[in-house]
């Protein structure tokens, strides 16, 4: 579904990745994982079409998803083609309230009957349901969390994409958010994963990237990186 080879790309004058590749299958859950400062942001980013890969669509490597090439266009028009973003940060809208925020980004972009709808996110999530006529500036960080992963699967995306999933949220709320991802991936949704939380990453994705100094530097299974304390050591410090 989504194929990056050899991505370069960076801020102004300085480089930051410097050959990423990484791959996610239609219902895989890929992580990619790295220590802070390593380009997992900058990847997304590149991605989602908010950073040109630097040198062209050719020298600052190639996103290919289902079958379209991604380089070089705008971030609405990758939005459009099915990809569905948690940004880092959360980014509600602070002066919509938490239904105008979910029904501003709904779409249908996977096809077919919409699996994502008002009730079916309040469903997912019941406290943005008792919550949907608050502000986003009102909420909590765990409930804006909550909102920005309602607000994503609001577009029916084909692949989700969470940049750093439960960073700085209270443990009930990032055990609930594994949940639902959980419960997303036996839905068969394909999510690429950024988040610190080694042991959860593990139970929940089928495989993961490692990158250091803006380059892809292993990618496996859980199995393989499992036996791998080495690769952990070196390059997640855990």
């Amino acid at each position: 579904m989504l194929r990056v080879e050899d991505l370069h790309a960076g801020y102004g004058g300085s480089q930051v990745l410097f050959g990423i590749s990484l791959a996610v299958a239609a219902g895989e859950v890929v992580t990619l994982l790295g220590r802070n400062g390593m380009g997992k942001t900058t990847t997304v980013r590149t991605i989602m079409g908010l950073l040109p890969a630097s040198g062209g669509a050719l020298l600052g490597g190639r996103i290919g998803f289902a079958g379209t090439d991604l380089a070089g266009q705008p971030p609405h028009r990758v939005a459009q083609r099915g990809i569905g973003l948690v940004p880092e940060g959360r980014q509600v809208f602070p002066t919509l309230t938490v239904e105008e925020n979910l029904a501003a980004t709904a779409a249908n972009r996977a096809g077919g009957a919409p699996r994502w709808t008002l009730p079916a996110v309040y469903a997912l999530f019941p406290r943005l349901a008792e919550r949907r006529r608050n502000l986003g500036a009102q909420l909590s960080g765990g409930e804006q969390q909550m909102l920005a992963i309602g607000r994503a699967l609001m577009t029916n995306p084909r692949l989700l994409i969470l940049d750093e999933a439960t960073e700085g949220l209270a443990p009930l709320i990032r055990a609930e958010i594994w949940a639902v991802l959980a419960r997303l991936k036996r839905e068969g949704q394909a999510i690429l994963l950024i988040d610190k939380t080694l042991s959860a990453v593990m139970r929940l994705a089928d495989r993961h990237v490692v990158v250091e100094k803006g380059r892809t530097v292993w990618t496996g299974s859980t199995e393989a990186l499992a036996a791998a304390p080495e690769i952990r050591e070196t390059y997640l410090h855990l």
